[in-house]
């Protein structure tokens, strides 16, 4: 049985959503989906809901007590996840592949512009024993250490760290989500957060909440004529202690692709996708995980970056968004952000300059310091 994408509807996607709390953002982006959905009526035609939050981001313990009013789940079967949004489109996808659920709710939400203690947050995830203790000042010290061990591995520079930058800000010009999209803007003119690492190949942060409706095949196309298929999603954990990690590619990224492409029957994922949405919440991320999600070979992404095939109307355009470089990372919801941007070229709603929006391969990160990825494979 296949599972499809039926509805999409976000909110937000600003710095900082002044007007709305959390649960209300949560609210307008339920309307919208719902409403992309054919008006789907959540009190009566869906079998479940998933909500994917962490509690430390929420600043409330047991944060899942606030989920299912906003999303119309009140007294029916809500389950919550600590992890990225693309993880509970992969919870959805395993509930009616079951056989038990028809129509499952997906939604994420994040307020990062309500948290004051970033960096103390953050190095709570760490290991209390060898990490934790050396009170790094600078959170983005972790993702710089990665970043100097796969340049120096690849043979990767900064030049081609500018070149996804450049990439990114002028992709996100046609995304209207992309809040900090700014075409022309220079690496080199930024300052230094944590060598080799710049102010412009870190993402900043976004306030936004994505609701996804997911169908099984057999009563999609009630709620929209041109579902669109997740027929792979795979999510893999490395070792949660850093220093047991490789440090100079994501092997929980190429395991989580490689786990998709399994379920997708994708044998040849550079001949086979058309098009890609990976995380890029770090510059060199987006070559990391070109890789690790086999769309090139190890260490030679900048090469065909620099020839434009992962540019848009290259061979393989990679994030047509900008990605979270240009859009902002809203915390957990930024699986369910590069999903839906992908869903909206492979319907034609987003012009993209793309060749074929056939088949797409989405990918996302949790971010420093966790070693976890999320891939789904997707077709129209």
């Amino acid at each position: 049985m296949r599972v499809g994408i039926v509805g999409v509807g976000w909110f937000g996607f600003q710095p900082e959503v002044v007007d709305y709390s959390f649960r209300e953002m949560m609210f307008k982006a339920a309307q919208r989906a719902y409403e992309d959905a054919g008006g789907l009526d959540p009190r009566s035609e869906v079998d479940a809901f998933v909500s994917c939050q962490e509690d430390f981001w929420e600043g409330i313990s047991i944060a899942d007590e606030f989920a299912p009013d906003p999303v119309g789940g009140a007294m029916k079967s809500v389950y919550t996840v600590t992890g990225d949004g693309l993880q509970c489109v992969g919870q959805a996808y395993m509930m009616i592949r079951s056989g038990l659920f028809d129509v499952v709710i997906v939604e994420s939400h994040g307020k990062p512009s309500d948290v004051e203690t970033l960096n103390e947050v953050v190095f709570t995830a760490t290991d209390p024993i060898s990490l934790r203790p050396l009170g790094l000042e600078n959170v983005h010290a972790l993702a710089a250490l990665e970043a100097r061990a796969y340049m120096s591995k690849f043979g990767v520079a900064e030049e081609h760290l500018e070149a996804v930058v450049e990439k990114a800000h002028k992709a996100g010009v046609k995304n209207q989500r992309a809040v900090y999209a700014s075409p022309g803007k220079s690496r080199s003119a930024t300052p230094v957060v944590a060598e080799p690492l710049r102010e412009a190949d870190i993402a900043k942060f976004v306030d936004a909440a994505v609701v996804v409706v997911l169908a099984s095949e057999r009563v999609a196309k009630r709620y929209n004529d041109t579902p669109v298929w997740v027929d792979g999603v795979w999510w893999s954990t490395e070792f949660s202690s850093l220093e047991f990690h490789d440090w100079a590619f994501p092997l929980h990224a190429r395991e989580a692709a490689d786990g998709a492409y399994t379920q997708a029957k994708i044998a040849d994922p550079y001949k086979e996708v058309d098009f890609a949405e990976v995380d890029n919440r770090y510059s060199f991320k987006e070559l990391q995980h070109i890789e690790a999600l086999r769309l090139a070979p190890r260490g030679t992404a900048k090469d065909l970056l620099a020839d434009g095939a992962f540019c848009p109307g290259g061979r393989l355009p990679v994030n047509l968004s900008g990605g979270a470089l240009a859009e902002g990372v809203p915390f957990e919801v930024h699986g369910l952000a590069r999903l839906s941007y992908a869903v909206g070229v492979m319907r034609g709603e987003v012009k993209a300059e793309v060749d074929k929006a056939e088949t797409a391969v989405v990918h996302s990160w949790r971010g420093i310091p966790t070693a976890t990825s999320v891939v789904a494979v997707l077709r129209i």
